[in-house]
C-alpha cells in the first residue's frame, strides 16, 4: 500500500484500492477526456462514478451521508476539484468503514443487490467496483492493467454472486463469450462485459458516444 493511506484490513479490498489509487495517479493533464471501455463515458466520469460507488460503500455500513451526486450519472467535470484529494477521501471512507466490520458477523449491508453480503464478500464486493474502474481508467490512458491473476481470481468470485441482478439496470453489460487464451484477468473482465483488448477509437476526442 501506498505510505500514509488506511488500510480496509481487507486483501481484496485494499489491493484494489491501490489500483485505483495508481491509475488515477497516472492520468495525464489531458487525459481527464478520453474515452473509457466504460460505456459512453470519459476518464473523468469513470473516475467520479468510482469515487461516488467508495463513498456509497461506506454509508451503508455507517449510516452516514452517502456521496453528493449520483454515480450513475456524473457531470464529466471536475470543477477544479483535486482528483487526488477527492480519490483519497473516499477511498479513507471505506477502508474506515470496512475496518471497522466484525468478521464474524453473519452479513453487513452494501449498496447493491442483495443488500446484505457476508463480510468477505462485501469487502470483495467493495473492492471489485474500484478495480474494474482502475482497469477502465488505466487502459483508457495506455497505462498497464492494474490487475493481475491473483487479483482476479476473488473478484470474480464475488462477481459472480453479485453482477447478474445489476445487468438489467446496466451497471454492467452482457457477458461476453470467453476466447482461448483467457487468463484469470481476461475471464474477470470478459464476465463484466468489457473487452481485454479494448482500445480507445481512433480520432476519438473523448466525450460521451
Amino acid at each position: 500500500m501506498s505510505e500514509g493511506t488506511i488500510s480496509s484490513g481487507w486483501d481484496v479490498l485494499d489491493a484494489s484500492h491501490e489500483a485505483l489509487r495508481t491509475a488515477v495517479r497516472a492520468v495525464p493533464a489531458d487525459g481527464w477526456d478520453l474515452p473509457t471501455p466504460c460505456g459512453e463515458w470519459t476518464v473523468t466520469q469513470v473516475f467520479q462514478h468510482a469515487v461516488g460507488d467508495q463513498i456509497g460503500f461506506a454509508a451503508a455500513l455507517t449510516g452516514e451521508p452517502g456521496p453528493d451526486f449520483d454515480p450513475f450519472a456524473p457531470s464529466g467535470e471536475l470543477e477544479g476539484a483535486d482528483p487526488a484529494v477527492l480519490l483519497e477521501d473516499a477511498l479513507a471512507r471505506a477502508a474506515k468503514a470496512w475496518a471497522g466490520v466484525d468478521r464474524d458477523t453473519a452479513e453487513v449491508p452494501v449498496p447493491v443487490p442483495p443488500h446484505r453480503l457476508s463480510p468477505w464478500s462485501g469487502s470483495a464486493a467493495c473492492g471489485l467496483d474500484a478495480a474494474v474502474h482502475a482497469w477502465d481508467i488505466a487502459r483508457a490512458t495506455g497505462r498497464p492493467s492494474p490487475l493481475t491473476p491473483e487479483s482476479a481470481r476473488p473478484l470474480l468470485e464475488v462477481a459472480r454472486e453479485i453482477v447478474e441482478p445489476l445487468r438489467p439496470y446496466g451497471a454492467y453489460a452482457a457477458a461476453l463469450a470467453p476466447e482461448q487464451g483467457d487468463d484469470d484477468v481476461a475471464d474477470l473482465l470478459r464476465y463484466l462485459g468489457r473487452d481485454p483488448h479494448w482500445t480507445a477509437p481512433r480520432g476519438d476526442d473523448g466525450g460521451r458516444g
